[in-house]
């Protein structure tokens, strides 16, 4: 069988999944009509949650391999400039160049965006793609492995039966347990305070066209424009917080609770927080770093995305490794045309060390951002006398899936 005649289910339409369709799909106009592709979704209506997503040069590049360079454009901010901030006193730390210098060192520019729009974007790529069957409302049940197809089953007692399915259903993903067992994510004990505001509704002051990360002792705030700049995206973390649902990213959060946290910030982040009424909060959870290539893959089954490597966002590639995953798979299955499980593998062994690094380096900026006392001091130093040089992450930007 090769690979233009595999039969592929894809579960879950959020970024990952549809990603995936694109990436697939995409093979149609180059050297084969591509696989058989049909997406499921649990949900009754396509769309995200959430709020502004960064992108970095390997996130993009792969966006600019899809030819999704200006519908790209249309939609996101290409900010000039990341700037570190002491969320105490507001002072600068560090600071690096984005905009031109970025496309210039990595081929591609570094994005900020909002999640729907960037969902939005692939949604409409498949769609001019075309010959994509999509199913709503279709929760997966049930998967066995028979011969050489795989069974899916969905709570609407629909069954799918195909030669290989890629789970793309979240950090609660129902297919990981026929990949890696029922683990459950891992409660982080971070709280994530979130909001979109329109930059035209907050004082000329508070307005921005950069991304700011403001470091303070245990928590941080994030600040970047989306909507092509129209708009300010702002995530405050902290340490702990109220009794949460982990299972939902859009519960409504109490103003008063996070300006209580927020009291001995600086008075420039304080001003910002206050200017925004509405917030949503969601508790962190993650798993831990990817150990082997069987954490990803079993047989005739490939997770990508947060379905195989939830991660924490203080590096802000949650997005960018979906977009890699996507686009590893539809080059694995090309280099193995008439072994989709030989495809899979080869995804597999491509980016497991990779999806860990990534993983593992989250988790330590998370405590780096942290840090008080002496660490802190020396924390905000280094960044001082390293500038550009300690804020770039060339071996994460220069990445390109092949």
């Amino acid at each position: 069988m090769s690979a233009m005649e595999h039969s592929i289910l894809i579960v879950g339409a959020g970024i990952a999944g549809l990603a995936a369709a694109v990436a697939c799909g995409s093979s149609r106009s180059g050297r084969s009509p591509g696989p058989a592709l049909q997406v499921i979704e649990q949900s009754g209506h396509l769309g995200e949650i959430g709020a502004g997503v960064q992108l970095g040069p390997n996130a993009t590049a792969v966006l600019h391999g899809w030819g999704l360079h200006k519908a790209l454009a249309e939609v996101a901010a290409f900010p000039a400039l990341l700037e570190v901030r002491s969320a105490v006193n507001a002072q600068g730390l560090g600071r690096l160049p984005l905009g031109d210098r970025a496309h210039a060192r990595y081929g591609a520019p570094y994005a900020t965006i909002a999640r729907q729009d960037l969902h939005a974007l692939l949604h409409q790529a498949v769609i001019a793609q075309g010959a994509v069957d999509m199913t709503l409302n279709a929760r997966v049940e049930r998967v066995d492995v028979v011969d050489q197809k795989v069974r899916v089953l969905a709570d609407s007692g629909r069954q799918w039966e195909v030669d290989g399915v890629l789970g793309a259903d979240g950090i609660w993903s129902v297919m990981r347990q026929a990949v890696a067992g029922n683990d459950a994510p891992r409660l982080t004990g971070h709280v994530a305070f979130r909001s979109m505001v329109r930059q035209s509704a907050l004082p000329q002051a508070l307005r921005s066209q950069v991304v700011t990360a403001w470091l303070g002792p245990l928590f941080h705030a994030v600040q970047y424009p989306v909507c092509g700049g129209e708009w300010l995206n702002v995530v405050v973390i902290v340490r702990s917080g109220p009794s949460l649902d982990p299972n939902r990213w859009d519960q409504a959060a109490t103003v008063a609770d996070l300006r209580a946290r927020m009291a001995g910030a600086c008075v420039p982040l304080r001003e910002l927080v206050w200017a925004i009424d509405d917030w949503t909060w969601w508790a962190l959870s993650d798993r831990a770093p990817l150990r082997r290539p069987a954490d990803t893959v079993r047989g005739r089954i490939a997770l990508l995305g947060d379905a195989a490597h939830p991660m924490r966002p203080y590096l802000a590639q949650g997005a960018g490794m979906a977009l890699e995953d996507a686009a590893q798979i539809s080059h694995s299955l090309y280099e193995h045309p008439e072994d989709l499980v030989a495809g899979l593998a080869h995804y597999a062994a491509r980016r497991w060390k990779r999806n860990a690094r990534v993983q593992a380096r989250a988790i330590r900026n998370g405590q780096v951002f942290h840090l008080r006392g002496l660490a802190r001091w020396a924390r905000d130093t280094s960044i001082r006398l390293g500038g550009a040089r300690v804020l770039d992450v060339p071996w994460l930007y220069e990445y390109r899936v092949g």
